[in-house]
C-alpha cells in the first residue's frame, strides 16, 4: 500500500475521532475495577493463614488442622457471612518472613498470600519493620509460665527455685533461649527440649519432669488433655529478655487492605461482646487474658 500524506491524515483523524470512545471504555473498566474488599466477598471466600504445630492454637494433621486459632477463624469468616479456607503454613526464620509470604505478598513455592493472617503479635516495633502489613485486633495476651507440682516443687518465684530441677521447654522458643542462658547456663544442665511445648507441658503432668517453661495456653492445654487430673501450679519468673507483662496476639492484613481491617475488627469486636469468643478459648481449656 502507498502511503501518502492523504492517508496519514485520514488515519490521524479516524484515531482522533475513536479517542473519545477508547477513553470513555478505559474509564469504564476502571470505575468496574473490584476493591480487595469487594473481590473477597464476590469470592465468598474469607482466606485465613494459622500456623501449623502450634496447638494449642492451629496444630494437628493440615487436613484436620484443629485449635482456638482454628475456631476463631471461622467464627470471624462467620461473621462476615463468608466461607473459610484455611492456609496451613510453616512458621519461617521470623515474623518479618511468615508476614510477607502469607500477607503481603506470597511464599516464592507459590502459596499465599491470605486474606489476614492470625496470631500475629501486636508490637509496635513489629508494625515499624513491616509497613506493607497493618496490625491490628489484639483478641488475647499470651505469657510465659512455670508448670509444676506444689507437691515437688512448692513455689517458683525466681529462676534460681529450678536449680536442680529438671525443666521442660520447647524447641527454639524464646523461653528456651532465655532460661538457657540465665546467669552463664546456671539451669542448662538440667534443660531438654521438646519438639511441642504442650508435650513438654504434659511431661510434667506425667512425672516425668520437674517444671516446664511454656506459654500458658500450652500449659493450660496440657492440664485440660489431662482432665485437670492433679494439683498443678502456673507460676511467673522474671528472665533477662521475657517481656513480663506477656504479649498480645491478633490479625494482619495487607496495608491497603484497610476495608477488610476495619470488618474483621468490627467481627472480633462481635465475638468478644456476645461471649463466643471466651467460649471458644473456654472449651479448649484456656483462659481469655485480656490483651
Amino acid at each position: 500500500m502507498q502511503v501518502t500524506t492523504k492517508n496519514l491524515g485520514a488515519s490521524r483523524r479516524q484515531v482522533l475521532a475513536l479517542a473519545p470512545l477508547l477513553l470513555g471504555t478505559h474509564a469504564l473498566g476502571n470505575a468496574q475495577e473490584l476493591s480487595a474488599m469487594e473481590k473477597i466477598k464476590a469470592r465468598g471466600v474469607l482466606k485465613v493463614a494459622i500456623y501449623k504445630d502450634n496447638a494449642p492454637y492451629s496444630g494437628g494433621p493440615v487436613a484436620d488442622i484443629q485449635g482456638v486459632d482454628v475456631a476463631l477463624a471461622k467464627a470471624l469468616a462467620t461473621q462476615l457471612q463468608l466461607q473459610l479456607a484455611l492456609l496451613p503454613f510453616d512458621a519461617g526464620e521470623n515474623m518479618n518472613d511468615d508476614l510477607r509470604n502469607m500477607v503481603w505478598k506470597g511464599h516464592y513455592l507459590g502459596y499465599g498470600p491470605a486474606d489476614v493472617m492470625i496470631h500475629v503479635p501486636v508490637d509496635r516495633y513489629l508494625m515499624n519493620e513491616n509497613k506493607q502489613v497493618l496490625i491490628f485486633g489484639a483478641y488475647v495476651r499470651e505469657h510465659l509460665v512455670v508448670l509444676h507440682s506444689p507437691t515437688k516443687l512448692p513455689r517458683v518465684e525466681n529462676p534460681e527455685d529450678l536449680q536442680g530441677k529438671t525443666i521442660a521447654v520447647e524447641k527454639g522458643s524464646g523461653a528456651a533461649s532465655a532460661l538457657m542462658g540465665y546467669r552463664g547456663g546456671l539451669l542448662r544442665d538440667k534443660i531438654s527440649i521438646f519438639k511441642d511445648g504442650v508435650d513438654a507441658a504434659k511431661a510434667v503432668i506425667t512425672g516425668q519432669f520437674d517444671a516446664a517453661y511454656v506459654s500458658r495456653a500450652q500449659a493450660e492445654a496440657a492440664v485440660h488433655a489431662a482432665s485437670g487430673q492433679g494439683r498443678w501450679v502456673l507460676s511467673s519468673v522474671a528472665l533477662p529478655g521475657v517481656m513480663p507483662a506477656g504479649w498480645p496476639l491478633g490479625l494482619a492484613v495487607k496495608a491497603d487492605n484497610k476495608e477488610l481491617a476495619t470488618a474483621l475488627d468490627a467481627a472480633l469486636n462481635a465475638l468478644r461482646q456476645n461471649g463466643e469468643l471466651l467460649k471458644i478459648y473456654q472449651s479448649h481449656g484456656l483462659t481469655l487474658a485480656a490483651p
